[in-house]
């Protein structure tokens, strides 16, 4: 696990993510219908929520469907979150391995990694994207956070 830190979160922080997941996700239904080609390939990412230091962005990955090696050269860092289904990843030249729904996993900006779905169920990923890794980046995700915890449930 060279490029690669796994952080097993607190139910409470778990809750907080999916709170957040699943208000940024209500957010993006409209754009759903934009990305056919994606799509097509089996995985289906959403652009939720775009600043010039962060990016949050959804994807969802057909049943046995494979996201191929790939990476961010435009990032710091990107935290990889499983929501749903049966996920492997694989960061660099590491091996596969089981990605559970809550489980935050690190990745290096410009760090090869792809992940599939093992399951017969369709999954999803939210991916947070730290453009640059300064205290403001953070602060404005912080911000973001607070917001959501705040907001109405819809």
């Amino acid at each position: 696990m060279t490029f690669m830190k796994r952080h097993a979160w607190s139910p409470r922080f778990a809750s907080t993510v999916a709170l957040i997941a699943m208000s940024l996700c209500t957010t993006a239904t409209a754009q759903t219908a934009a990305q056919g080609k994606d799509d097509e390939k089996g995985y289906a990412p959403v652009r939720l929520w775009e600043r010039p230091d962060v990016r949050a962005t959804r994807v969802e990955i057909k049943p046995y469907a494979t996201r191929a090696v790939h990476q961010h050269d435009d990032v710091k860092f990107h935290l990889f979150i499983p929501l749903s289904g049966t996920l492997q990843l694989t960061i660099g030249s590491d091996k596969p391995v089981d990605a559970p729904v809550g489980q935050a996993f690190y990745i290096k900006g410009g760090t090869p990694h792809g992940f599939r779905n093992l399951g017969s169920t369709p999954g999803m990923v939210m991916e947070i994207f730290v453009k640059d890794g300064s205290k403001a980046s953070l602060d404005a995700l912080g911000a973001r956070v607070a917001e959501l915890e705040t907001s109405p449930r819809r």
